[in-house]
């Protein structure tokens, strides 16, 4: 998979027995873990993207632990070798990763397989609620060229 710069990506490995499963999703020991500043589930139900949202502080540390989804990154930092590329990745039930997000990526993902998806998230930053460090495009932004539907092929 070509990846954007600085974004990086790392397997995790349910161990399952007979009476289900435990998968560490953060750890403080790992390289691709920075720094904690808070953590949150977020849930988005079938036909629904959440998109677009960026960070110019934080670090973002995503698992998708219910379901699968799309997610999607386009580097916006203009001194990047990846400026403007887009990056999609399949995670979640099916395939769990760990994805670090730095900071100026756009990123937004939707469930795929027709059922809800529960996002963990443990970024590097406190959310701060007199001045966020979050910005917003909508899905659809001509500033992104990406197109949310299903592709065929």
């Amino acid at each position: 998979m070509d990846l954007i710069e600085g974004l990086a990506i790392k397997s995790l490995k349910p161990n399952l027995d007979e009476r289900g499963y435990l998968q560490e999703c953060f750890r403080s020991d790992w390289s691709i873990f920075k720094k904690f500043g808070q953590a949150y589930i977020t849930i988005a139900f079938p036909g629904v993207v959440k998109a677009w949202h960026m960070h110019k502080i934080q670090t973002d540390n995503m698992v998708c632990i219910y379901g699968n989804a799309k997610l999607v990154l386009c580097d916006n930092r203009e001194t990047s070798s990846t400026y403007k590329k887009v990056t999609e990745i399949f995670f979640g039930e099916k395939n769990p990763l760990l994805v670090n997000i730095p900071p100026n990526i756009w990123h937004g993902f939707k469930a795929i397989g027709g059922r809800k998806i529960i996002v963990l998230n443990c970024p590097t930053e406190l959310y701060n609620y007199e001045n966020p460090d979050e910005f917003r495009l909508p899905y659809d932004s001509e500033e992104i060229d990406y197109d949310w539907d299903i592709k065929m092929g």
